[in-house]
């Protein structure tokens, strides 16, 4: 109203907040005094205290059996005090930049470190800097227990404070430098400077002293031993960048260091570790469950593996590998066995030689993201007889343009959009089984299948199997049943050992039982089985995969994928430029997957992985069939005689018009319901008018074939669709 004084809004929040805001300031406060007074009150701890420190518990991994010791973790911890005036300076300053930019300059503890961490704590992600001191590692290293907790937390910062206050710089570093955990029993820059690269702490190099420095954060998780020596590069070129943004080096120098090739010496003896790439599989494994001071904390580990097929599978690759190089331009080969019922990995070989230091032999290959070239398609076959399509199902192997951008006419052009991929030897076969087309890998009836099946679909059932690691659809088109993607050898291996159980995936595991060393069981492994496939399904394919005359002619009768008297399915693989070769294969009882290559992806001679793996993979086949039970796979379905002709392997039946000439699978069934009527305008599917010009084209350069119905070919005039089926890309080649 006129005249009236204005009303004042109230805003009671703010109360509330003020009153919060305060709170908080006054805990704070109380904090911050309770912090000063016990570190007023906190003794000095003594230096004495970092030369007596006690070395932690070691961490004992055996076989399947309890009995076999594959390595004994922390076991011989080795530690040399040396002054600090006996450390390179490049040691000191990748050190500092990486963990602790301003050592110099805090008294103790950074708060921004500790907020940073924390917010890192919550929100995930890495750290470019620790988000403890150095002074704070110190305390954490010789001082302190590895419980975690707030009061914990609190008496390390106290003793940090407190230590700055009694000690030089110098002397905290020094401290430092000869406590700091490198990975298993080293200890100190000195004993970590002559393990990995076999030469004194004063005379690191930039590059070996960046790396040093990038194993402080996770010394398990960063080993150049291990299956993470690319995530350890990137993080020696993060020291790099650090030590250049803060002044240590300049960018050419740090450019150098980043481009040396560093060595790192072969590790331990080979007395004093058995199966190697798998026991840091392991500790990687233990490292992300329980975390890196658990290593150190007397653990008793029994894992899967079958310590006997290890040292003969590693003897047979070691014996493989001079012919390899020499012949087939192949430096390294990997293996990996894996119980189908219950995932159990029983042995895993990551190269021909760990303890080789002219081939990378830590490399662990098993555990590398390669191209699994035609070893994939045993996946898209299986949903091809999932969706109603059989063993006998007849598929035209012809030149065909499977791109709607080009004629279907267009046969040979393979030049992006255009997609006419080739057979690995160029020669097309005609009308062939699905059976025999994955015997023999023949690519253009997997193409069709995949494009029958759905790429998505393909995928999905892939990574239901395992394959994790494999992208979308649209990364690849029609290319992934030629091996576009990129797999683990120990995923392909898994996936395939779920055909051998029936349909059964087990997740493949490396550990049965965690004992934390005081007779209290931390972890014990129970399967958990999916069904990832019916059984019956899984049965038809372990029919498809065992069957040794269907891979005649690519395959003697009497090569080396063949056992007689055993059910022993198998699938090779090569990929484009033959830069990966695969064999992977199984019984009931165990599934065996070998690959061999190059660690840096350059190519081997051209060749197919009958050629190069099938001799070492026989060799390991032939010896587990001598220790593991013979068993049997399952029946595969009978064929119904109602099914349409083409399902049952008859392919010249008389065609709508009453004449007998081929037509494609795209004539004669419905993709959608492959065991149901024919589709009343086959045309109607954009890639009919391609299969069906592949089909004629041949029909008609095979006239004596077909006396009594001389070839006839089928005007194909209709406007191309505008709808693209072409893939992302190209690829050669594939079986």
């Amino acid at each position: 109203m006129r005249g009236m004084a204005p009303r004042h809004r109230t805003f009671p929040w703010r109360h509330t907040l003020l009153v919060g805001v305060l709170i908080l300031l006054g805990l704070g406060f109380l904090v911050a005094g309770l912090l000063l007074i016990d570190v007023s009150i906190t003794p000095a701890p003594s230096m004495s205290s970092f030369a007596a420190r006690q070395v932690d518990q070691s961490t004992k991994i055996y076989d399947r059996t309890g009995q076999v010791l594959l390595y004994d973790y922390n076991r011989d911890a080795r530690r040399d005090v040396i002054p600090l005036s006996a450390v390179s300076p490049y040691s000191i300053q990748a050190t500092i930049a990486i963990e602790d930019s301003s050592f110099y300059e805090h008294g103790g503890i950074r708060l921004s470190s500790i907020l940073r961490a924390a917010i890192a704590d919550v929100f995930g992600g890495s750290l470019a800097q620790g988000g403890s001191t150095i002074t704070q590692q110190v305390v954490k290293n010789t001082l302190l227990t590895n419980e975690k907790s707030i009061t914990r937390k609190v008496h390390e910062w106290v003793l940090a404070i407190k230590l700055e206050q009694e000690y030089s710089k110098d002397q905290i570093l020094e401290a430092y430098f000869n406590n700091i955990p490198y990975g298993g029993t080293l200890y100190g820059v000195e004993a970590a400077s002559e393990a990995y690269f076999g030469v004194a702490a004063k005379d690191l190099d930039l590059a070996q002293a960046a790396y040093l420095a990038a194993m402080i954060q996770a010394p398990s998780y960063y080993s150049p031993y291990g299956s993470h020596r690319a995530e350890l590069d990137a993080r020696k070129d993060l020291v790099l960048d650090r030590m250049q943004t803060l002044g240590f080096v300049s960018a050419a120098t740090a450019s150098a260091a980043k481009a040396e090739k560093v060595a790192f010496s072969p590790t331990g003896t080979k007395t004093t570790i058995i199966a190697p790439h798998f026991v840091f599989y392991i500790l990687d494994q233990l490292k992300q469950q329980y975390g890196p001071q658990a290593l150190v904390s007397g653990l008793t580990v029994t894992t899967t593996l079958d310590a006997d097929l290890e040292t003969h599978a590693e003897s047979i690759i070691k014996d493989a590998a001079p012919t390899l190089r020499k012949n087939d331009n192949a430096s390294n080969e990997a293996m990996v066995a894996i119980a189908p019922s219950t995932g159990e990995i029983l042995a895993m070989v990551g190269s021909s030689d760990f303890f080789s230091t002219t081939t990378d032999g830590q490399y662990n290959a098993a555990l590398a993201l390669r191209q699994p070239g035609s070893t994939m398609k045993p996946f898209i076959y299986s949903l091809a007889l999932e969706k109603g399509y059989t063993r006998d199902t007849v598929v035209f192997d012809t030149p065909t343009q499977f791109s709607t951008a080009c004629a279907p006419s267009d046969i040979t052009n393979n030049t992006t959009p255009c997609y006419a991929p080739q057979n690995y030897d160029g020669a097309f076969r005609g009308p062939m089984t699905l059976e025999t087309a994955l015997a023999q890998s023949i690519n253009i009836p997997a193409i069709k299948m995949l494009y029958l099946v759905g790429i998505q679909n393909a995928i999905n059932l892939a990574k239901s199997m395992g394959l994790t690691s494999l992208g979308d659809a649209n990364q690849y088109g029609l290319t992934v049943v030629l091996g576009g993607g990129e797999v683990r050898l120990l995923d392909l291996t898994g996936a395939y050992a779920a055909f051998a159980d029936s349909g059964t995936k087990n997740t493949p595991t490396g550990i049965l039982e965690v004992d934390d060393g005081q007779e209290n069981v931390l972890y014990k492994y129970s399967p958990d089985p999916v069904q990832v496939l019916p059984a019956n399904i899984a049965n038809d394919m372990n029919a498809m995969l065992s069957d040794n005359p269907a891979r005649v002619p690519e395959y003697t009768l009497d090569s080396p994928l063949y056992f007689p008297g055993y059910d022993v399915a198998v699938k090779t693989g090569t990929t484009d430029d033959t830069r990966d070769a695969w064999v992977i294969g199984y019984t009931p009882s165990i599934a065996i997957g070998t690959w061999a290559g190059n660690n840096d992806n350059s190519p081997m001679v051209k060749s197919i992985a009958g050629m190069i793996l099938a001799p070492s993979w026989h060799d390991i086949m032939a010896y587990v069939l001598t220790k593991y039970p013979k068993e049997y796979f399952g029946e595969p379905d009978q064929i119904s005689s109602s099914v349409p002709p083409m399902l049952r392997g008859d392919w010249q039946v008389p065609d709508k018009n009453g004449t007998v000439i081929p037509h494609s699978l795209l004539y004669w069934t419905d993709r959608n319901d492959p065991q149901g009527p024919p589709p009343s305008d086959p045309s109607q599917d954009p890639q009919f008018s391609r299969w069906e010009y592949g089909v004629q084209s041949w029909y008609a350069s095979h006239p004596a074939l077909f006396a009594a119905n001389p070839p006839l070919m089928v005007p194909l005039s209709a406007p191309l669709s505008t709808a693209s089926s072409s893939p992302s890309a190209t690829t050669s080649p594939a079986i």
